[in-house]
């Protein structure tokens, strides 16, 4: 998909598309576990990526086989969460996002089959999940091809690296920018991404299960 995306570019936006070429970027394959994607997710926010691995990588190891499953986590003590680097706002939405799997309230596979607005719609039901964690739920672990984040930091500086801006856009002229990048807006953020890292040595996150 990502070769339709850089045709995609090509015609509608040049600076994009030569940034394209610039980075390759696989085709993502929706996650086998979303549960754990999840929980993933909410691990990395607000944090680097290498600090993300590093606890995350910790967090597993607490569960056997390194099976993270909704009942699984509600057996854990919170100083054990807490002792792998997860803060207490993180302890809190992992365990409401497990007590809201176990209760039936939110299902897995009915969100690998849900539009976007829905899935973003039930996730943020869960306190302590936001409109950006959702939204990378969405690319990395259902892997949707048409999501932009627009509150996420490192987009709207890779935008404003590679227009060459001032400052960061506003809103309105952040959504006539990434209107024409649709049905394709995923792959767009990814690249942006590494727009705006290009120059900073950092480690990327990759989803548990890939390569």
């Amino acid at each position: 998909m990502y070769v339709k995306a850089k045709r995609h570019f090509k015609k509608v936006d040049p600076l994009l598309h030569r940034a394209s070429t610039e980075h390759e970027i696989a085709d993502i394959v929706p996650s086998d576990d979303l549960f754990r994607d999840i929980v993933w997710t909410i691990v990395g926010q607000q944090l680097s990526s290498l600090a993300a691995n590093a606890i995350f990588a910790r967090f597993q190891k607490l569960f056997v086989r390194g099976r993270i499953a909704p009942r699984a986590v509600l057996k854990l003590r919170d100083k054990n969460m807490r002792a792998c680097g997860l803060s207490g706002a993180k302890v809190r939405a992992i365990r409401n996002l497990a007590e809201t799997v176990q209760r039936g309230e939110l299902n897995m596979k009915t969100l690998h089959l849900s539009e976007d607005s829905i899935v973003i719609t039930e996730l943020t039901k869960v306190k302590g999940i936001g409109p950006w964690t959702a939204e990378m739920v969405l690319m990395f672990s259902l892997g949707r091809p048409d999501i932009f984040s627009k509150g996420d930091l490192g987009l709207r500086k890779g935008v404003v690296q590679l227009y060459g801006l001032k400052k960061f856009p506003s809103e309105k002229k952040l959504a006539a920018i990434t209107k024409k990048w649709s049905p394709y807006r995923t792959y767009a953020a990814r690249i942006l991404w590494k727009v705006a890292d290009k120059n900073k040595n950092r480690v990327a996150r990759k989803r548990p299960g890939t390569n």
